[in-house]
């Protein structure tokens, strides 16, 4: 730290009980760093963050230094699973800084990933901390808006693909995150959706859609098992494979997935799982434990399976040898949580087949 200029925070911000960021990690590095300085710094608040916690870590290393100091926060807007391509070529650079020689310091940083014309929006650090919480707010309430459409869809007999496609094409809504399933999951999503409702209260404000998206996606991790046991009646000695446990493809994270919660109803429905994953097994493994089994591969999940639900779209399951497939299971149900294949498709197979949306 002594022979840098700019230092990032970028730590954890797990969520506390009351659905808090904490912020102990934070305020914690803050204090080493303004115990290490010897100089100007600028110091970057990269970690997610609430409003105001520019202005708590200020007053954090006032309270240690009286070397000159900048903070700025920085708010990343990464993909798991695409971290570093989002990061080399960003489509926007949020920079909140009040401090002219600070914001000189970060723009000279951030030049060479703009190079294509991405915008450096540089504006107050209140507003830049908001504009995390917001960018994730808004994606979860468009995937939890997608599934109510394909809720609807199911009890009106429309097909969610053809309405995903209509409005998508909309250039005022555009085409992504509008993918129904079994609803979001991971590190961000939930975490950032509790944490701005709960300080919007903290400011004596409801914010009432952000509680919908919430409930609207606790209630769509329950879809498929309800759409299982409709289907196949009393659990009880029925062997259900499972193909995905990560809460997207591309990492092993399974915090807050949607195959968390399936799995604990099969188990507490009386049935056998039998899971697979491509990166998620050990994690797997420190969840479950020993009540479910572990598949080497997504064809080894499948013996003897009555039916076999897919909670995570990875591209190994999008092309399978569907033959192959019914020789394994004992009975030939699917129940599709990412809509990986079509309708007509599975008739073909000789399977019996539910989606989300989709008749």
């Amino acid at each position: 730290m002594r022979d840098a200029s700019i230092i990032f925070i970028a730590v954890g911000t797990p969520q506390g009980e009351d659905g808090s960021a904490d912020l102990k990690h934070v305020l914690g590095v803050a204090r080493d760093v303004a115990r290490a300085m010897n100089g100007y710094k600028v110091i970057v608040n990269k970690s997610t963050v609430p409003v105001g916690t520019s202005d708590k870590v200020r007053e954090v290393v006032r309270r240690e230094t009286t070397h000159p100091f900048s903070v700025v926060s920085n708010p990343e807007f990464l993909k798991q699973g695409a971290a570093i391509e989002d990061f080399l070529k960003p489509d926007r650079v949020v920079i909140g800084a009040e401090d002219p020689r600070a914001t000189e310091l970060m723009l000279e940083l951030y030049s060479p990933f703009t190079r294509t014309g991405a915008p450096i929006m540089v504006m107050d650090c209140a507003s830049a901390e908001l504009t995390k919480y917001a960018a994730n707010a808004m994606l979860a309430t468009r995937i939890s808006f997608m599934n109510e459409v394909a809720n609807l869809c199911e009890a009106v007999g429309a097909d969610v693909d053809h309405v995903r496609k209509a409005i998508g094409s909309d250039k005022r809504i555009g085409a992504s995150f509008l993918f129904p399933g079994v609803g979001y999951g991971g590190s961000c999503f939930p975490k950032d959706v509790q944490a701005m409702m709960h300080f919007a209260s903290e400011q004596q404000y409801d914010f009432r859609i952000l509680k919908a998206v919430q409930d609207v996606n606790a209630r769509q991790k329950t879809r498929l098992f309800t759409k299982i046991r409709a289907r196949l009646g009393q659990l009880k000695g029925k062997t259900i494979a499972v193909w995905g446990l990560a809460f997207k493809p591309k990492t092993d994270d399974m915090r807050e997935a949607p195959a968390v919660p399936l799995i604990e109803a099969l188990i507490a429905a009386g049935a056998t799982v039998q899971a697979y994953d491509p990166e998620a097994m050990k994690v797997a493994q420190g969840i479950f434990g020993k009540r479910i089994t572990y598949a080497r591969n997504n064809y080894d999940a499948l013996k003897g399976a009555d039916a076999l639900a897919i909670v995570t779209e990875w591209n190994e399951f999008r092309r399978p040898d569907f033959a192959r497939m019914r020789k394994l299971m004992r009975s030939p149900n699917i129940f599709d949580g990412r809509n990986l294949f079509t309708p007509e498709q599975m008739k073909q197979n000789g399977f019996t087949y539910e989606s989300i949306g989709r008749r």
